[in-house]
């Protein structure tokens, strides 16, 4: 046993220059540190990132209620501490103390157990997982809720499949200089920025920006002599006005989403499409990956949230075939891990997610090892997002050490 000797809270920013939270927890010979993401494009059925009343309450209600209750714990007991926070809450979303507190607290308590034992936390948390260094999956067009004036389409992404996580970080860098310049070519009277992830943002439709990423794919994978493929993350909950999906150019009936999933699929080769449909729409989620789930990984994120319920019911309704992993969605390790077992049961990928407002942390590059993820969407460039890219590469170098 090693117990909790001192735990601390603070507020510091996320990449959007906002508010967020991060736990410190030491231990006689150990420490863990974490500091919480926040989503834009956020799923109705996930946990709540904050109290309604704000950070300050979530801080005063850590301090009076959490921090008490956890000093002399057992820092090794993960479930017991992760069934204490949702005893403290007493709500089924972590209304009361808010996500962000209870993802803190929870996983820098598992680096805090990892630090205690001398190992990494990939190989604290990998248990009875199968431990894989996930490819990389990176934003490189972006639209939608994550930079206005883009696309329709939230994200057009990108993940590299080569031998090493150094050379495919390196492949999903190189593809992003490439797409800047293609784009700024394309629109020499337009200005090119960058949305939240680090994505390029451009006045285009889905197709044309579809077609700059195929072909970037094409040169990239040509040159370093293995294959980078499209990617698309849809959020067609943020297009979905409860009857149909609103383009700019058109508005699809949801038999005409469906229709249009599939050709983009197919025209474009796409490995990954996440959430293309509405986050409720079980049904209609089970139509499209009946059509297209042997040639791509459906991704369900707002569908799921992380949450082990809502995949039991995809599961049975054959919805998809992979489902997106975020710590934050669901509150704890506990819960992430309870998702992450039943998925793999059942044949399902995953993919470990940062969020659109992120920090510096790379607790989710361990996760992702530790789950044998097929992939980790981290963005492609950007301090907050090379954090985790990195850490790859020094998880991977640790593994063959």
């Amino acid at each position: 046993m090693s117990f909790i000797e001192q735990i601390f809270i603070r507020k510091v920013l996320d990449s959007r220059g906002n508010q967020t939270v991060e736990v410190e927890v030491l231990t006689e010979n150990g420490y863990g540190i974490l500091a919480a993401p926040s989503g834009a494009s956020t799923g109705e059925h996930e946990v709540k990132a904050l109290p309604e009343a704000g950070i300050d309450t979530a801080i005063t209600i850590f301090e009076d209620d959490i921090e008490p209750q956890l000093i002399g714990a057992d820092v090794m007991q993960q479930k017991e501490i992760d069934d204490l926070l949702h005893q403290i809450d007493g709500t089924p979303n972590f209304a009361r103390i808010g996500g962000n507190v209870a993802v803190a607290t929870s996983l820098a308590v598992a680096k805090a157990a990892a630090s205690t034992l001398g190992i990494p936390l990939y190989q604290y948390v990998a248990g009875a997982f199968k431990s894989h260094i996930p490819y990389p999956l990176g934003n490189l067009i972006g639209g939608g809720r994550h930079a206005i004036g883009g696309t329709d389409i939230q994200e057009f992404l990108v993940i590299s499949t080569g031998p090493s996580a150094q050379q495919n970080v390196f492949a999903n860098a190189e593809a992003h200089k490439r797409v800047g310049k293609k784009l700024k070519a394309l629109l020499p009277d337009s200005a090119i920025g960058k949305g939240d992830e680090g994505a390029w943002v451009a006045k285009l439709t889905n197709e044309k920006a579809l077609e700059v990423l195929r072909e970037t794919c094409d040169e990239v994978s040509s040159e370093v002599g293995f294959k980078i493929m499209p990617s698309l993350d849809v959020a067609a909950s943020e297009l979905y006005d409860g009857q149909s999906y609103k383009y700019k150019d058109k508005t699809l009936t949801p038999d005409q989403q469906i229709d249009y999933m599939i050709k983009l699929t197919e025209d474009f080769e796409l490995h990954i499409l996440e959430d293309p449909l509405d986050q409720n729409d079980f049904a209609n989620y089970a139509k499209l990956t009946q059509a297209v789930g042997g040639k791509c990984l459906v991704v369900g994120d707002d569908l799921y949230v992380t949450n082990r319920e809502r995949l039991a019911k995809g599961i049975e309704m054959g919805a998809t075939n992979s489902i997106l992993i975020k710590p934050n969605q669901i509150g704890t390790l506990t819960d992430t891990i309870a998702t992450v077992e039943l998925a793999n049961k059942n044949g399902f990928e995953t993919v470990i997610s940062h969020r659109s407002g992120e920090t510096t942390d790379e607790t989710i590059a361990h996760l992702g090892v530790a789950f044998g993820s097929h992939a980790i969407k981290t963005g492609a460039v950007g301090g907050e997002r090379i954090a985790k890219l990195n850490e790859l590469i020094r998880i991977q170098e640790d593994m063959e050490g």
